[in-house]
C-alpha cells in the first residue's frame, strides 16, 4: 500500500512538473512569436543614387545589406537599357552612403552579363561569404573577405537548367529573386516566378551548396498579390525561432512599374505552413499606407525590393523582433520610361516606429 501511495505521489508531482514546463514553454513560445499585427515606418530621403560616371547606369536596385566590422556592406543590382549587373559599396553611416565608391562586380570573376538581385551572408561551416543572385538560373559566388570586391569566384549554379516545376509556371513570368536561409539542419532556397508562386528547395547544411532538391510550391496567390523579392528571416536567437516571410506585391495606385508594397507571413518552420501577418495593401508590412517621409518629401509611393539590415550575418539570417531598418528601392512617382530597365530606381532606408 505504501509503495502504491508513493508511486501515485511521484506521478502527481511529475505531472505537475510537466504541466509547469509546458506552461513555461508556452509562455516562452508566445514571447518569441508575438509580432505586431500592424507596422509603422519612417523613410529617409534618397540615400543612394546612380553615380555620374562612365557606366551611366539608370538605376540602382535590389539591395542586400549587412552591418559587419563597423561598416554597412551593400550589394545591389545596376540597371541599364541592355540589362543588369551587380555592384558593391560600403560606408560607416547612412549619412555618408551616397559618397561611397561603387565597385562594379563585372570586374571580378563574377563577370559581365546578366546578374541581378543579390543576397549576401556568411556561411559559417565553410568560413566563406556567399553571394546569391540570378543569372537566368539560381547562382552563387563565394569570397573569403566581404570587403574585397575582387575576391568573388566565378558564378556556379544550383541547378542544371530551370527545374521542371518552375518551367511549367513561367509563361508570362521570369524565374527571379533567389533567397537562401538555413536552419540547424538544412539550407532552403526560395525563389519566385512573377506569376504568383513562391518556390522552396532544400539541401542539408553539410552538403550546401550542392544537392538542392527539386522545388515545391511554398505559397501561391494571384500574380500581383505574390509577385517577387521574397525575404525570409529567423526572429530571435532561439534554436526554434519564428520565421518571417516578406513578399513584394503590386497594388492599386499610380507608380512607375506598378505600386509596390510588401505582405508578410510567419511560420514555425521554413517548410511552412505560412500564416498571414500584415498581408493587405491597406495593412501591409511596408507600403504607402504605413510609411511616412522626412519633412513630407514623399519621393516614392512604391516600397520595393530590399532587405532588413542584418548584424547577425551568418546563414541563419537572424534578426531581432523589433526596431528594424529596411533598405529599399524607391522611385519618383512622376518618372516614366518605355523600357523598364531605364526607370530611375534609387535607395532609401525605412526605420520601424514603435517600441519593442
Amino acid at each position: 500500500m505504501f509503495s502504491f501511495v508513493l508511486l501515485a505521489l511521484v506521478a502527481t508531482v511529475a505531472a505537475r512538473s510537466h504541466h509547469l514546463r509546458d506552461s513555461a514553454s508556452s509562455i516562452i513560445s508566445r514571447q518569441k512569436t508575438t509580432l505586431p499585427s500592424t507596422f509603422k515606418w519612417a523613410s529617409s530621403d534618397i540615400l543612394v543614387a546612380p553615380k555620374n560616371d562612365a557606366r551611366n547606369i539608370a538605376a540602382i536596385k535590389d539591395p542586400s545589406i549587412i552591418h559587419y566590422n563597423n561598416a554597412y556592406h551593400v550589394f545591389a543590382s545596376t540597371a541599364v537599357t541592355s540589362g543588369y549587373n551587380l555592384v558593391y559599396f560600403n560606408f560607416t553611416s547612412f549619412a555618408t552612403a551616397n559618397a561611397a565608391p561603387f565597385y562594379y562586380l563585372d570586374q571580378s570573376a563574377i563577370g559581365a552579363g546578366y546578374r541581378a538581385a543579390p543576397e549576401v551572408f556568411y556561411f559559417a561551416p565553410q568560413k566563406l561569404w556567399y553571394l546569391i543572385y540570378q543569372n537566368g538560373n539560381a547562382a552563387y559566388s563565394t569570397n573569403k573577405d566581404i570587403s574585397d570586391p575582387h575576391g568573388w569566384t566565378a558564378p556556379k549554379n544550383f541547378y542544371n537548367g530551370t527545374p521542371p516545376l518552375i518551367q511549367q509556371g513561367l509563361e508570362g513570368g521570369y524565374w527571379v529573386d533567389m533567397w537562401v536561409i538555413c536552419d540547424e539542419t538544412d539550407c532552403h532556397l526560395f525563389s519566385s516566378d512573377d506569376n504568383g508562386r513562391l518556390y522552396r528547395s532544400q539541401t542539408p547544411v553539410s552538403k550546401f551548396p550542392n544537392g538542392m532538391s527539386e522545388p515545391v510550391i511554398a505559397l501561391k496567390d494571384n500574380k500581383n498579390d505574390l509577385f517577387e523579392a521574397s525575404n525570409v528571416y529567423a526572429i530571435g536567437n532561439s534554436a526554434k525561432p519564428t520565421y518571417l516571410l516578406l513578399v513584394e506585391c503590386i497594388g492599386a495606385g499610380s507608380s512607375p512599374g506598378g505600386q509596390r508594397y510588401f505582405r508578410s507571413w510567419t511560420s514555425s518552420s521554413l517548410s511552412g505552413p505560412w500564416n498571414a501577418l500584415a498581408a493587405t495593401q491597406q495593412n501591409p508590412f511596408m507600403g504607402e499606407a504605413n510609411v511616412k517621409f522626412t519633412n513630407g518629401n514623399k519621393w516614392s509611393k512604391s516600397i520595393s525590393h530590399g532587405e532588413i539590415v542584418r548584424s547577425n550575418v551568418d546563414q541563419r539570417l537572424r534578426i531581432g523582433d523589433c526596431g528594424w531598418e529596411y533598405m529599399y528601392q524607391g522611385i519618383d512617382p512622376a518618372a516614366s520610361s518605355a523600357n523598364y530597365n531605364n526607370l530611375p530606381w534609387k535607395l532609401g532606408v525605412l526605420k520601424q516606429e514603435g517600441g519593442c
